[in-house]
């Protein structure tokens, strides 16, 4: 699936501040492959219909996800950004709504779910996304509980358009292929593809979509969430922000509006770790969203 992109550059200073990121044109996971029929139903498409746009008008878009407790899903945080391209805790569309628990966002099963808030991190590009209600029937992702290694192999599971060349088709099933750790950073990671092709890339409108390990037994964790890379396709590394080193915050954001049980992010199946936030290189990136 061959898309252009508009480049951007994408400053990630020693401080690890948050900088804003700005619209470009969205394609899918570029050579992939179609995810099996109910396979990674954690995976989340957020569609956004009325965004502010630059001039005053409103654009639609959308972004990928991962659910990781009934009522929140993980994604990229400028997947939550107003017309100049500023990161905003809140939901920004007229409307905006996940669709969970289906391989094709227009099939049958699954859920589609209003989103009624959004949480930004700092120092990280990712974002929560509270829903409307608990989806029960869908298993969340657990957050990986140990930090992604060079050479390790990850699945990589995200939404976008699709088409003969020209990328401009809403997706009709979602795509996935393997990617393999190139570096590790204290809040990225780089990761490039590996299956089906080499050249097997992110895309916009796969921001925040997962990097997990799949473990022996099937078990599988998040590991880091899509943010960034080079124009799509392409061979090398993208960028892609770590979720282990975020795990307090996220069980904090969580714990603040839920109560009950499973109101709590399990945290690769065993419990909580300590966060670290640290410092990145100065990379040119194009967001995923």
């Amino acid at each position: 699936m061959l898309v252009s992109l508009r480049n951007l550059l994408v400053v990630l200073a020693a401080s690890a501040a948050a900088v804003p990121w700005h619209p470009g044109p969205a394609a899918a996971i570029a050579y992939g492959d179609d995810a099996p029929d109910r396979a990674y139903r954690f995976a989340v498409m957020l569609t956004m219909t009325g965004l502010p746009a630059e001039g005053g008008g409103t654009r639609d878009s959308w972004c990928s996800g991962a659910l990781i407790a009934p009522r929140w899903v993980i994604t990229a945080g400028h997947c939550f950004r107003d017309a100049g391209g500023r990161r905003i805790g809140r939901t920004v569309a007229e409307r905006t709504t996940a669709i969970v628990g289906r391989a094709e966002p227009g099939g049958p099963g699954g859920h589609e779910v209003e989103v009624v808030d959004a949480v930004q991190a700092e120092g990280a590009d990712v974002a929560l996304a509270e829903l409307a209600e608990a989806i029960t029937d869908v298993p969340p992702i657990p957050l990986a509980d140990r930090a992604p290694r060079p050479g390790e192999v990850l699945r990589l599971a995200g939404f976008g358009l699709t088409g003969d060349g020209d990328g401009t088709r809403p997706p009709k099933v979602l795509q996935t292929g393997t990617f393999t750790v190139d570096a590790v950073g204290d809040t990225l990671i780089e990761a490039s593809g590996r299956s089906p092709r080499a050249d097997t890339s992110p895309c916009p409108h796969d921001s925040g979509g997962p990097y997990f390990r799949q473990e022996p037994g099937g078990r599988v964790t998040l590991v880091a969430v899509v943010s960034s890379g080079p124009s799509c396709p392409h061979t090398g590394p993208d960028f892609s922000a770590r979720v282990d080193s975020l795990a307090g915050w996220v069980n904090e954001s969580v714990a603040a509006k839920d109560t009950g049980p499973g109101s709590t992010v399990v945290l690769g199946g065993v419990g909580l770790a300590a966060v670290l936030v640290g410092a990145l290189a100065v990379r040119r990136r194009s967001p995923r969203g």
